[in-house]
């Protein structure tokens, strides 16, 4: 089944939620349900690819990818709130990494009862590998897309994003 085809099958079985947009309802609406459905499309992709070709979670991807930006180490809490998962979600990661000998928690010099969480040179090769393919499936997945609708898209969504951030600083000043 060529990708094309596999698009048609799984939007037939698994409707986006894009789909339940009417056409009454605000376009705001209608355009985050957009977002939403675009971003959940290319994790989805991404998700697949990793699994397929390096037997990876995402999850195992993106703490391997914070640990590579951070080469100091982070703390279990700073991966914690990093990734947006449970602490739990994140103790049995690393357990699992440490085990594979791809990540190492060495003492966290600045506080004796807690550790700074870094990847070993295994786990950085490791991750180089994958982080190299991740980024060419990216390339591909937007490729369709010429360079100035990239351009233009990246603009919109720092638009949209400095815009939230001000409705955030707004509400939070309201609520003190």
């Amino acid at each position: 089944m060529n990708h094309q085809a596999a698009y048609e099958h799984d939007r037939i079985r698994h409707p986006d939620r894009e789909m339940r947009a009417h056409e009454d309802q605000h376009e705001s609406l209608r355009l985050w349900l957009r977002l939403l459905s675009c971003s959940l499309l290319i994790e989805g992709e991404i998700r697949q690819r990793l699994r397929e070709h390096f037997d990876v979670t995402l999850s195992r991807f993106d703490l391997l990818a914070q640990l590579e930006r951070h080469r100091e180490g982070l703390t279990m809490g700073e991966l914690t709130r990093r990734m947006m998962v449970s602490g739990g979600n994140v103790t049995a990661l690393v357990d699992q990494l440490e085990r594979e000998k791809l990540v190492q928690r060495q003492s966290d010099p600045q506080d004796r009862r807690s550790f700074r969480v870094t990847l070993t040179p295994m786990g950085r090769r490791g991750f180089h590998r994958m982080a190299g393919q991740h980024e060419r499936w990216v390339i591909d997945l937007f490729s369709g897309l010429g360079d100035r609708q990239r351009a233009q898209l990246h603009r919109l969504l720092g638009d949209l994003k400095s815009v939230v951030h001000q409705h955030q600083a707004h509400a939070q000043e309201e609520s003190q």
